[in-house]
């Protein structure tokens, strides 16, 4: 993997390690809309400045997007960004069905 997308994998996977962070993500994508930062922060028993920290993280992963509107910011969740964790699992995934698949040929053999 190259390590500028490995950099990138590092931030998404540092971004959702958080249960504030998947949960505020995870309301941005079920809203399938942007929402207003006030939206966000009256769905979460933290302060708003705390939620705009989390949105922060997610928006350096590329998770999520903000613009501003007047006075007020508004946010929307980017989950196509996922993909990337999903390509580095998928990897892992075919890496290791390769490697029970040759254990199980030598148990059979022997």
């Amino acid at each position: 993997m190259k390590k500028s997308k490995q950099h990138t994998v590092n931030k998404i996977f540092k971004a959702i390690a958080d249960a504030n962070r998947r949960e505020i993500f995870h309301v941005l994508v079920m809203a399938g809309t942007a929402m207003s930062m006030t939206q966000i922060s009256e769905q979460f028993d933290i302060s708003r400045q705390g939620v705009t920290k989390h949105i922060k993280m997610l928006e350096d992963a590329g998770l999520v997007k903000t613009r501003a509107k007047g006075r007020e910011r508004f946010c929307i969740a980017y989950p196509q960004q996922l993909q990337q964790v999903k390509d580095w699992i998928a990897f892992y995934d075919k890496f290791w069905d390769t490697k029970l698949d040759d254990l199980g040929k030598f148990l059979d053999q022997t």
